[in-house]
């Protein structure tokens, strides 16, 4: 969708743009297509297969649908195909060695770099560079998508970063002001504290495992100033036995023993910790900044109790952790089906962000479905087009934008740091048993548990 409206949008978005993009070209020597091969695949007959959410129900399988004949009339050239595939940890190698991906699929930020260096997804930066939104991208979020010349081997279509969801009415039958939520990590726990005192709620939930005990105990880490990694040329150190680990390990323990404001369930993975948090029986917890649309869709929150306020960041590194989505090309695809799959991701998950159009249009099938529009998001692109999307679709926002002004006032200007960017799933797996342990064990050995998963994170960097 090239409407003149986009055109207009994306010649302003250039100007303003203070940190562009300017290393995306691919060469010969780099193994991606040039310029002139690029164009010369973009109009060859093909056909892609490209992915799509497993276990839709079949309204949304025929929405999607309906974008794919949209798509091949503006392309006649492209013949679309979806397949169901779905980013799981424990299977996505699996899938990638057997062959079995889509030739468009989505993978996590702290995949990316990995794919790229091992050359398991296709070069498309000179594809990616021709796009009229190319210097557009911000540059913290496009970094996770690039290879180490800096071309845009990736395109990041969504990202976020950590946040501290609250419920507005536990706020208030608590006694707390749901407008004048916690700053302070000082503050959240005496929050959880008096939360679990005056309401049958759990004052501060975390989550435990599959893998999620590990990422939030790392964000926690991220917040009070340290990092699970440091990387040196070719070599990566894990900084998980230091004195940062330990500190977020004795908030927890202190909430959970010295407070008691923690409950009872101290096994919590992402969709556990959502659905309770949605049902009214957590007061806080900490997840990603754009989890409103689960809560309000799948674990049916009231609009009117959610709360969502910027991660209390400590000393001078203090950061936020953050991460997002990347949309890839399959290193097997040929160069037509490469280019072609550009077109798709362009079409499919980047139009509804750059071009007013189609970003009405998305808006509005998505509240004719009942879905959330609106929820203020950690942009892709520089503050220039996200300002611009956001007007594009203000008649048809239908969240309480005052009740997610916490967060998005503040985040903006918070620091992003990525996930640690080595065996990052090894890592959090490796932490999710210390977190276990600490919430269950009051004399667990802190200083055993994380030397033992400094140790085995550490082989499984060295390993590669």
């Amino acid at each position: 969708m090239k409407s003149s409206r986009r055109k207009t949008a994306l010649v302003l978005v250039g100007a303003m743009t203070v940190s562009a993009l300017t290393a995306c070209s691919s060469s010969d020597d780099d193994g991606g297509l040039t310029p002139a091969e690029a164009s010369a695949a973009a109009d060859e007959p093909v056909t892609i297969q490209v992915a799509i959410d497993e276990g839709l129900e079949q309204g949304a399988i025929d929405a999607f649908d309906t974008r794919i004949a949209e798509f091949e009339e503006e392309n006649p050239n492209i013949t679309v195909e979806r397949q169901e595939y779905t980013w799981v940890g424990t299977t996505f190698a699996a899938d990638l060695a057997g062959g079995t991906l889509p030739d468009v699929f989505t993978v996590p930020f702290t995949d990316g770099r990995g794919l790229i260096e091992r050359q398991q997804v296709a070069d498309i930066s000179a594809l990616v560079d021709e796009l009229p939104y190319a210097e557009a991208f911000n540059p913290n979020i496009a970094a996770a998508g690039q290879g180490p010349d800096g071309g845009q081997q990736a395109i990041p279509i969504a990202a976020y970063g950590q946040a501290v969801h609250y419920n507005r009415g536990i706020f208030t039958e608590a006694g707390l002001d749901p407008d004048d939520p916690p700053t302070t990590w000082d503050e959240v726990r005496a929050a959880a504290r008096t939360i679990s005192e005056k309401t049958d709620a759990t004052g501060f939930a975390e989550m435990t495992k599959s893998n999620t005990g590990g990422w939030i105990l790392t964000t926690l880490v991220y917040a009070m100033g340290g990092r699970a990694q440091t990387v040196d040329g070719d070599t990566t150190t894990a900084t998980i036995d230091t004195p940062e680990y330990r500190e977020a390990l004795q908030y927890l323990h202190d909430l959970r023993w010295e407070d008691d404001s923690m409950g009872d369930e101290f096994l919590y993975d992402w969709a556990t910790s959502h659905a309770d948090f949605g049902a009214g029986k957590i007061g806080m917890f900490v997840s990603g900044g754009g989890d409103y649309g689960n809560l309000a869709t799948q674990n049916a929150m009231n609009p009117d109790d959610y709360g969502v306020t910027a991660l209390p960041l400590e000393g001078e590194d203090g950061a936020v952790l953050g991460g997002g989505t990347l949309a890839a090309v399959n290193a097997k695809a040929t160069d037509a089906e490469q280019a072609a799959a550009v077109r798709w991701i362009d079409f499919y998950y980047m139009s509804k962000l750059t071009d007013e159009d189609a970003a009405v249009a998305d808006a509005q099938a998505t509240a004719d479905q009942g879905q959330p529009v609106g929820v203020p998001i950690l942009p892709v692109f520089d503050q220039g087009t996200e300002d611009a999307r956001r007007e594009w679709i203000a008649d048809l926002t239908n969240v309480p934008l005052d009740q997610f002004a916490p967060y998005s006032d503040r985040v903006v200007d918070q620091p992003l740091e990525a996930e640690p960017p080595v065996a990052t799933q090894d890592l959090y797996a490796a932490l999710d048993p210390v977190v276990q342990a600490v919430l269950t064990d009051e004399g667990a050995d802190v200083d055993a548990l994380l030397a033992d998963a400094q140790a085995g994170v550490q082989t499984l960097i060295d390993r590669g």
